[in-house]
Formats: C-alpha cells, sequence, structure tokens
C-alpha cells in the first residue's frame, strides 16, 4: 500500500502503511507475503496493529498462481514448512493449494501450532477441500478468485460455504468486494449462503492509495486504471486498490444487507478468524478499546485505538467532545 511493497520493504515503508491505513478505519491487519518477516505489534497513534503476517504461498497451484511468479512456486514433497518459513512464531495465516501432495500433513501441523490455514490459489476439487477442512483448514482465501469455477457435478472449493458449519471450528471465507473482483451477485449469494463466515479482505497491493498508472508488484510491472489493477499489457487482474471502508460499503449496497452485518464483516468475523475475539472485534467489556467513529454515509469521520483517536477526518467531524464545567466550592 501506499507505494510499499512487503516483499521489499521493510522499516520505514511498514510504518508508512501502518499510518495510512488509519484513514480507512484499519486498526490492526495481517500483511500479505510470500515469506514472513515482520514482527506483530501492537498499534498506536503510529499506525494499525500488525495482527501476524498471513503468508499466501508458495505452496499453491501452478494452474491457479494468479500474480504469483510460477517460478516461486514449490511443492511440499521437496521442501518444508520450517525450511520455506523458518520461524512460525509471526505467521497468523498462511495460504496454500489442498491438492498439493503432503498439504494434509502440513495442515495438521500448522493448525496444531495456533495458524490460520486457509485454502486459495487453487485446483482442488470439494472432496479435497473438505478433507482440508477436516485436517484442521478454517479459511478461504479470496472466494471466487483463483480457485475453479462453481460446477454443479463438483462445486470446488466454493461448494464449502454451503457445507454445515461446526460449532467447534466454523468455516470463514473471505471476499474481495470491491467492484471488480466479484461480480454483486455472486456477493449476494455467497452472503445468502453463509453471512456468518463471510470475510471482507482487500487484497490491496502496493499501488492502493495511489494514482492511476505503472507501478510494480515485485519485479512485475502493474497498471492501475479506472481503479483497477492488471498485470500490465494484459487484462489479467492482480489484487485491488480499493480500501476496506469502500468494499464494505459496496458490499452493504450490492446485498442489501444490515448495516450491522456489514461492520460485522469487517470487524467480528476477521477476529473469529484468528481468535481473537475476546480483544478485537468487538466493543465487549475487557475487549481492546478499537473502534471507528462513521458518518452517515459510512465515510471514516475518526479512528481509535486502546481508546486513543489515532486519525481524525480534515472535516473535524471525528467526535463530539463534552466538557463539564465542575465549580468547586
Amino acid at each position: 500500500a501506499f507505494g510499499v511493497d512487503f516483499t521489499y520493504h521493510k522499516g520505514d515503508g511498514l510504518d508508512i502503511v501502518k499510518k495510512g491505513l488509519l484513514q480507512y478505519g484499519v486498526t490492526g491487519f495481517c500483511p500479505t507475503i510470500i515469506l514472513p518477516k515482520f514482527k506483530r505489534c501492537n498499534g498506536n497513534e503510529q499506525g494499525a496493529a500488525i495482527l501476524g503476517a498471513h503468508v499466501e504461498g508458495p505452496f499453491i497451484s501452478k494452474l491457479k498462481h494468479g500474480a504469483h511468479s510460477i517460478f516461486n512456486i514449490k511443492t511440499l514433497e521437496n521442501s518444508n514448512i520450517t525450511d520455506t518459513y523458518g520461524s512460525l512464531n509471526n505467521i497468523a495465516i498462511v495460504t496454500l493449494a489442498p491438492e498439493l501432495n503432503g498439504s494434509m500433513e502440513t495442515i495438521k501441523l500448522l493448525s496444531n501450532q495456533g495458524i490460520v490455514v486457509s485454502l486459495g490459489h487453487t485446483s482442488s476439487d470439494m472432496e479435497t477441500s473438505i478433507q482440508a477442512v477436516k485436517n484442521g483448514a478454517t479459511f478461504i482465501t479470496h472466494l471466487f478468485n483463483a480457485m475453479l469455477s462453481f460446477h454443479h457435478r463438483d462445486p470446488g472449493l466454493i461448494g464449502l460455504i454451503a457445507c454445515p458449519p461446526s460449532v467447534e471450528k466454523p468455516l470463514f471465507f473471505g471476499i474481495i468486494a470491491d467492484g471488480t473482483h466479484t461480480h454483486p451477485t455472486a456477493l449476494k449469494i455467497a452472503h445468502k449462503i453463509n453471512s456468518e463466515g463471510l470475510v471482507l479482505v482487500t487484497d490491496a497491493l502496493s499501488a492502493i492509495g495511489l494514482p492511476d498508472g505503472i507501478h510494480y508488484l515485485g519485479d512485475k510491472q502493474i497498471e492501475v486504471k479506472n481503479s483497477k489493477a492488471y498485470i500490465a499489457n494484459t487484462n489479467t487482474l492482480c489484487g485491488s486498490v480499493t480500501p476496506l471502508d469502500e468494499c464494505m460499503r459496496y458490499f452493504l449496497n450490492a446485498t442489501n444487507c444490515s448495516v450491522a452485518e456489514a461492520i460485522e464483516t469487517i470487524t467480528l468475523h476477521p477476529a473469529k478468524v484468528l481468535g481473537i475475539q475476546q480483544f478485537k472485534g468487538t466493543l465487549n467489556y475487557g475487549a481492546d478499546a478499537d473502534f471507528v467513529f462513521l458518518g452517515n454515509k459510512l465515510n471514516v469521520q475518526s479512528t481509535w485505538i486502546n481508546g486513543q483517536c489515532v486519525f481524525k477526518h480534515s472535516s473535524g467531524a471525528g467526535y463530539i467532545e463534552k466538557k463539564n464545567n465542575l465549580n468547586i466550592s
């Protein structure tokens, strides 16, 4: 985001992103990278919290690699998790393709260590996807994108959203509601089938927050035009440049759901995915005082972390402060 590519930048670059995300009402996030190199940290006036890395790849399908370089893809037969990722301490989510040989054992290994296993960038059929869930997978990476299309004789990974949820381990799925990656009708279908499992994600690129033009994703040249990001000189989408609050408003209009339901897709539901709902995603007693003031059109007016205002819109309508006059005699 804001011209910072997590693959190559850290330190000052990461600080720019953490600070910039506050304007979109983001109080915590999982930076998506191929190899983990960011440590978890709390949010404050300097920026949003890092809740752990989302490691997307390199154990994905060569047929559904999307914007990932096919040369970076690995198999679980020739590489293992520890050799590839090193320490797992700062990893929150790992996206992998469940059809790869050795994936079921890897899913068990990761889930037993408290890491969320997400299924994505995959050619998996529904039977294999179900086995992955039985072995510990609990999330689907950007539903409808980088996976087999729905078919009435083999629904594939998409079919999982219709499976009865388990009370112990409910299944959640991310979805990009930017008006480009997912048609409004597909959003409606997903919401109608499993509203409790739906999580809005941005799949944001380094170009988010930047104007239209030529930018870079790793060593790939990308072109942003009309607020859509493509691999340069192609019609291949390569991520989104739409902020999270805008995705939430688009989702609300597309599905005609309630405001409360729309807000839960970017608060309570992602907190449940990470297993941190006791502290994040709610305003229950004992939770972190992270919250956002929204205007009448659900635009971000101010962002708060641990009860402290860390961003206030230039309109000055971030909040109303009531001052009590105390007369002491």
